[in-house]
């Protein structure tokens, strides 16, 4: 599905973005060195820009690429255990052509609902520096912008809510959980959820079943 053009511009500008030194280093000797399951791959190395409809009701948001997953293949939560378990969910309730994403060429299209996060470029142990968060912070606030018709906002893990209900306008925020909601000043939802990582999910932190009524009560919220 085409892009339109604010969308597709703030996407080319990510995937050139060496704006934080740390970021850039790491994601790069990931790339070279990669992961031995992973040895013939042509990993992506590079800053990972939102995926989806443009024309999204729901947005879904993390927190930064994996750097076996979006950072091997290109494309956000794809190939690793969280996007498999965020895609099947999504194709369970009819947001996602197929159950699985593999690579950025495996013909996945998402349907009312696009996935991004507010940081594009895969950290070191999974943590962003509050400067590396505040540096991406115009990348990400350039989405929402583009997104026009989003109704619902769900966002994956406590830091990603921050980031998030920050750039909404949700002040004071509520303390974060599983299944908050919460109405934002200009009428839309924000819903929480714990994230997808594999440490939750392989836990039970987080099961099929939460994340699943989660999703629904999006798509309730959202008029899909």
């Amino acid at each position: 599905m085409d892009q339109s053009p604010a969308l597709a511009a703030v996407h080319e500008e990510v995937i050139a973005c060496r704006a934080c030194p740390r970021l850039v280093e790491w994601r790069e000797q990931v790339a070279q060195e990669k992961r031995a399951s992973y040895r013939d791959h042509d990993y992506w190395g590079r800053p990972v820009p939102g995926f989806g409809d443009p024309r999204a009701r729901i947005l879904i948001v993390g927190l930064a690429p994996a750097a076996h997953g979006a950072n091997r293949t290109g494309r956000v939560f794809t190939g690793d255990r969280s996007g498999d378990f965020l895609f099947a969910a999504l194709h369970r309730v009819g947001l996602a052509s197929q159950p699985e994403a593999v690579d950025r060429d495996d013909g996945m299209v998402l349907n009312d609902v696009f996935v991004t996060a507010p940081v594009k470029c895969a950290p070191p142990a999974n943590k962003p520096t509050t400067g590396e968060r505040y540096t991406c912070q115009p990348f990400f606030q350039r989405e929402l912008a583009a997104l026009t018709k989003v109704r619902v906002v769900l966002v994956l893990g406590g830091i990603g809510y921050a980031a998030t209900a920050n750039e909404l306008g949700l002040t004071p925020k509520p303390r974060f959980g599983h299944g908050l909601e919460v109405v934002l000043p200009d009428g839309r939802w924000l819903l929480c959820s714990y994230h997808v990582s594999q440490q939750n999910t392989f836990t039970g932190r987080l099961t099929e079943p939460m994340f699943d009524s989660v999703l629904d009560r999006a798509t309730e919220l959202a008029g899909i």
